[in-house]
């Protein structure tokens, strides 16, 4: 595997897939929302957030509040940060009806509370946070580049302004969020992001890195030659 400047993080909510990689040591911090958590069954948020914090409790991890509104988001923001000191509170850059939460993450920045923010697309929200952290509190942003490649924009021209746009402040650390393939881990280590989270489908495959594509080739037909007799297909 290539040596990576980018930190990876594991990005899930099944507790034996992240301590896989917490003691293979793939991962250098983890991250789960509301939507992994509940497409794997999770149904006590808190219960599961304290197992993940009783067998990880070294590496960053990110927990998101679930409320849509600025009081609400307050209140689980303190009741997720008190749950560990590596714990990182991720907070929507905006609500369901698109209303800024800047105020907030600049007043719980102010009080040493670390975040997450999550659900970036543009430059000009990042500056934003960027502006909006106070107090030297360590801060991620986390900049959905797969999405934004969804839309048919190249995503590196933005994460590579969002590293600049925060280079002399050394406690904003940019992720790259939604990778969609491996490729993007070294995109995003070459633009100099701190971050990238990848699923542990991405992580496997890792070790493919500079594979003989020669082998990689035969390896292929391997596989379908040994599916098409598995399935007992003739002609």
């Amino acid at each position: 595997m290539k040596d990576l400047r980018i930190a990876v993080f594991a990005d899930g909510a099944n507790l034996k897939d992240m301590l896989k990689e917490y003691y293979f040591g793939t991962a250098r911090g983890f991250t789960t929302n509301p939507t992994l958590m509940a497409k794997a069954g999770i149904k006590d948020y808190e219960t599961f957030a304290r197992e993940v914090l009783a067998a990880i409790p070294d590496l960053p991890i990110s927990f998101e509040v679930i409320a849509d509104d600025m009081e609400n988001m307050e209140r689980q923001a303190r009741i997720i940060s008190s749950w560990g000191c590596n714990v990182y509170v991720k907070i929507p850059v905006m609500t369901t009806t698109r209303v800024s939460t800047v105020p907030l993450i600049r007043k719980l920045t102010a009080e040493h509370i670390k975040l997450n923010v999550t659900a970036l697309m543009t430059l000009e929200q990042v500056i934003e946070v960027r502006d909006a952290v106070e107090s030297r509190t360590p801060t991620i942003i986390s900049v959905f580049a797969g999405r934004i490649a969804d839309t048919g924009r190249d995503p590196i021209p933005v994460m590579e302004d969002a590293v600049f746009e925060c280079k002399d402040r050394p406690e904003l650390m940019i992720l790259w969020a939604s990778p969609r393939e491996v490729l993007n881990i070294y995109q995003a280590d070459a633009a100099g992001c701190h971050i990238i989270t990848a699923t542990p489908d991405l992580l496997a495959k890792l070790p493919l890195w500079e594979k003989d594509m020669n082998d990689f080739s035969r390896e292929t037909v391997q596989m379908f030659f040994d599916d098409a007799n598995r399935a007992g297909f003739s002609l």
